[in-house]
């Protein structure tokens, strides 16, 4: 009999709902960290128990929570026990919480200052921790997509931690410039089959390559285009809110764009619109089947300033194509008078062989579907805006 955990990150803490494999009856663990803004949780692949969770406060900063336990328990990576995790201020204390930038040259760039707004410069101050993406083998390894836009890595269970500066080097990080939600880098995707390879997407700057374990990179925007960009389809600048692969086919990447859904067949080197009969091609999550690599899940959002779905009306569409035709799924789902968006880290599928598809709202619904979206139910309807759901299949 397996388990399935989802992770719950929202603006007032974190929760942890379990479930067994029939996903009907859910028991609910939670708030931790009550009160703070929790950007992400997810599990290491190679150890289900070690947990990462971003907690973020507006007056006390950015902390790394560390679980080896399933979410029973927590620590605070580099801080000792037996001492405070909070200086007499009362700002955080441990080594989990410096993310400093790297400013050496040696990556062929100053890395000192990006684009404002308006095209000016802008030094890079760090603002919290977006995504947190454990390694597939190691779970004492695990990588932090930042605002302002930056990669970081850990080798110590999340104690230290090195920006891997060759992203905002190569990368032209002194040409990217914000997006609406700031300049965040949210989205890591590890190459299952390449340990050498891997992505990020950054917004407002787009979609980022590295076939050499993330010591260079160069930008993959080839087919994007952005009518909101002084040059639409240029090499940097596109504000990509999600990508996402299926492991057994790790050439073909999907992405959810500030508008359009997008696809490539050639790990990202062009990339082509496959929006085709959706209602609004604006959304922020995209998902991949577990078991069929051309089923994929997108949740539209009418515009880029109307944050909720078209007519009112909540509706995953699914493709079982790869994309350009599309079904709506509302089974379950309200279909009058619903104004939530979903996040771009809030949607996500367990393995087991009836996928399961999950998302959260920012009205504090978190909805599943055991039928690989045939069929919806509200796990919660209460929680606070929830920011990201990730899950966890436990045998």
């Amino acid at each position: 009999m397996s388990t399935v955990r989802l992770l719950v990150g929202t603006r007032k803490g974190a929760f942890i709902l379990t479930s067994d494999e029939a996903r009907q009856n859910w028991q609910i663990d939670g708030p931790h960290f009550a009160g703070w803004e929790v950007f992400h949780m997810k599990g290491s692949p190679a150890n289900p128990d070690v947990i990462y969770a971003s907690q973020c406060e507006e007056w006390f900063g950015q902390i790394i929570q560390r679980s080896g336990d399933g979410g029973k328990t927590w620590e605070q990576p580099g801080t000792p026990a037996d001492e405070p995790t909070t200086d007499e201020q009362g700002m955080p204390k441990g080594e989990s919480n410096k993310f400093v930038y790297d400013t050496s040259e040696e990556t062929g760039k100053p890395l000192t200052t990006h684009q404002w707004y308006d095209g000016t410069p802008h030094p890079w101050e760090f603002k919290r921790v977006w995504h947190l993406e454990p390694s597939l083998h190691d779970p004492d390894t695990v990588y932090a997509g930042v605002e302002d836009a930056a990669l970081f890595r850990s080798s110590d269970g999340a104690k230290t931690w090195q920006e891997m500066p060759g992203l905002r080097g190569h990368g032209r990080g002194d040409e990217w410039s914000p997006g609406a939600g700031g300049m965040c880098l949210h989205t890591i995707l590890l190459d299952p089959t390449n340990d050498q390879r891997m992505y990020v997407a950054i917004s407002a700057a787009g979609a980022f390559r590295s076939d050499d374990g993330g010591e260079s990179w160069h930008p993959i925007n080839k087919g994007l285009v952005s009518d909101f960009i002084p040059n639409p389809t240029a090499e940097i600048g596109h504000c990509v809110h999600r990508i996402d692969m299926h492991p057994s086919q790790p050439n073909v990447l999907y992405m959810q764009k500030h508008w359009d859904v997008m696809r490539s067949e050639d790990h990202g080197d062009t990339w082509t619109e496959v929006s085709g009969d959706l209602p609004s091609d604006f959304g922020f999550p995209i998902a991949v089947h577990a078991h069929e690599p051309e089923t994929i899940y997108v949740i539209p959002i009418l515009s880029d300033s109307l944050h909720y779905p078209p007519e009112g009306k909540l509706r995953v569409y699914r493709s079982r194509g790869g994309g350009n035709a599309w079904e709506a799924l509302t089974s379950g789902l309200p279909q009058e008078h619903c104004y939530v968006n979903i996040l771009r880290d809030a949607m996500c599928v367990d393995t087991l062989d009836s996928c399961g598809i999950y998302f959260g709202t920012t009205g504090g619904q978190v909805y599943c579907s055991a039928d690989s979206g045939d069929n919806w139910t509200a796990i919660v309807r209460d929680l606070p805006p929830v920011l990201s759901v990730e899950v966890q299949t436990l045998s």
